[in-house]
């Protein structure tokens, strides 16, 4: 008995690659720099129609006008009293009420 080598059997040719004929990339598609400005002429010019459709009636302008009115209003009524008057005014109002309604009194010190 003959002793072989244990590679003798092994094919030594090149390896066969499949053929990629089959195969096909997508190429990619180039944007045009003159749709590219066409399409954001357009999305201005809509939302240009869009705030002109906004506009608002004279009824909802008259009353964001009372609105704001009102608002400083209260906050100039808020502002004339410091918190201090406001809690002796607060227990004033409590001294005027029946014992019925009776609660603590607030201190302005604590």
């Amino acid at each position: 008995m003959v002793e072989e080598d244990e590679y003798s059997c092994v094919n030594r040719s090149q390896l066969k690659i499949k053929d990629n004929s089959g195969i096909k990339k997508k190429k990619k598609k180039k944007y045009n720099k003159e749709t590219e400005k066409a399409i954001e002429n357009e999305v201005k010019e809509q939302i240009k129609q869009q705030k002109s459709t906004n506009e608002k009636t004279k009824a909802e302008l008259a009353f964001l006008k009372m609105q704001d009115k009102m608002k400083k209003q209260r906050i100039q009524q808020k502002a004339e009293m410091t918190h201090k008057q406001r809690v002796e005014k607060f227990n004033q109002h409590l001294d005027s009420l029946t014992e019925h309604f009776d609660i603590p009194k607030v201190s302005w010190t604590k």
